[in-house]
């Protein structure tokens, strides 16, 4: 999963962060600000499981959620294309 396209999006992920796991705060949500690995240890320090259990719970999430971020990378390319070949078109007017 590209953790890029969550950092860029971290707004909208922390509702489904909370649907998965319920016990991390707003305060560490925001902390975590999209950095997988900082997801990770929260949940282990939260949850009291080893990191290795940890790291198995996100890339479950990641498989389960997969689908949705592949959909909004998809829109970001096509948005950033686009602006690409507006900026081409004004380039060549001038």
């Amino acid at each position: 999963m590209n953790w890029d396209v969550i950092e860029g999006n971290w707004k909208q992920v922390k509702g489904k962060l909370k649907e998965q796991w319920g016990k991390l705060t707003d305060d560490q949500l925001d902390r975590i600000s999209g950095k997988r690995d900082q997801l990770v240890g929260q949940i282990q320090e939260c949850y009291g499981v080893a990191r290795d259990d940890a790291e198995r719970q996100v890339k479950e999430w990641e498989a389960r959620n997969e689908k949705l971020f592949k959909e909004r990378l998809r829109r970001v390319r096509k948005n950033a294309n686009a602006s690409r070949t507006d900026e081409k078109v004004v380039l060549s007017n001038n």
